[in-house]
């Protein structure tokens, strides 16, 4: 299965307390760079996060941006400080006493003194969040992992696409390499005839000649394994696992011979399907940068 190495995935879960949202991202890399931004909250989770997503996704640049929404009413507590609220009570009783005034202090005017209100973080449930973020991730992955093997296959139908037009050139290759020989002996032997004239011709030279030519300019063998080397690669798409590398390797020798049958080359036409085969070649090597 041919998985891209781009992919885009989005996940929540949430409780009467709090929503956890998880974004994930990814595009071409080497290897598998994973960054996380969580917020301080989940710190204790980061570790295992990237623990999960390493055992589904094995290369690319995947960015993790995970919130954490808590209700208000969940996040908080309000407690009222009573030996403060009475010491403050007591001290403007007594002074309104003293002054002969009247004390017309109200509960509603000593919770907006110093220090009688106080606001307090709940401490978080960690295992509530634990579980708010395993089921968010989940949804996430999936949905990343889905947009991967969509457009991975694609990838894949393009690529074998690009994997038969490489075989029809090397037919046209394999048709045309024998033409060669032919017209270098018919060459040769006209020379021949046009140097020496009335002389004789000796036959035995000209095919020790035709054999050092064709020796020198022969590419059955770059053929073969051009040949192999596609067959190979197909069969890759049907791996169950991350293929890319594998894919790049190959990709690799395809151009390695591509290049040395155009080193050899001697012949217009052959020259010509050896650089349609290169440029066919490239452009594989530039899709498969992108699968997994």
């Amino acid at each position: 299965m041919v998985r891209s190495m781009t992919g885009y995935g989005k996940g929540f879960a949430e409780n009467e307390d709090a929503r956890v949202t998880i974004e994930m991202k990814s595009v071409n890399h080497r290897y598998l760079d994973l960054n996380i931004k969580l917020p301080k909250k989940l710190n204790f989770l980061e570790s295992q996060v990237r623990n999960k997503i390493s055992e589904s996704i094995f290369r690319g640049k995947v960015d993790v941006y995970i919130t954490l929404n808590e209700h208000s009413d969940a996040c908080y507590q309000v407690s009222v400080n009573d030996a403060i609220a009475l010491k403050y009570y007591e001290s403007i009783s007594a002074m309104a006493e003293k002054l002969g005034i009247d004390n017309d202090m109200k509960a509603s005017s000593i919770s907006r003194l110093p220090d009688v209100i106080e606001l307090e973080e709940v401490e978080a449930d960690e295992d509530s969040l634990k579980a708010l973020v395993n089921e968010a991730l989940d949804v996430c992955l999936s949905q990343f992992i889905e947009a991967r093997i969509a457009e991975g296959n694609r990838l894949e139908k393009d690529l074998i696409a690009k994997m038969d037009e490489m075989l029809v050139l090397v037919d046209k290759l394999e048709q045309r390499s024998p033409k060669i020989i032919e017209e270098y002996r018919t060459r040769l032997t006209a020379k021949v005839n046009e140097l020496l004239a009335d002389s004789h011709i000796d036959e035995g030279r000209i095919a020790q000649e035709v054999v050092i030519y064709a020796d020198k300019i022969c590419i059955d063998e770059e053929m073969v394994r051009l040949k192999s080397h596609v067959d190979e690669t197909k069969s890759v798409f049907d791996l169950d696992k991350e293929v890319g590398r594998k894919l790049d390797f190959l990709a690799q020798e395809l151009n390695r011979e591509a290049n040395t049958i155009l080193s050899k080359s001697t012949d217009v036409e052959i020259a010509d399907i050896g650089i349609t085969l290169k440029t066919l070649i490239e452009k594989v090597r530039e899709q498969i940068q992108n699968i997994e």
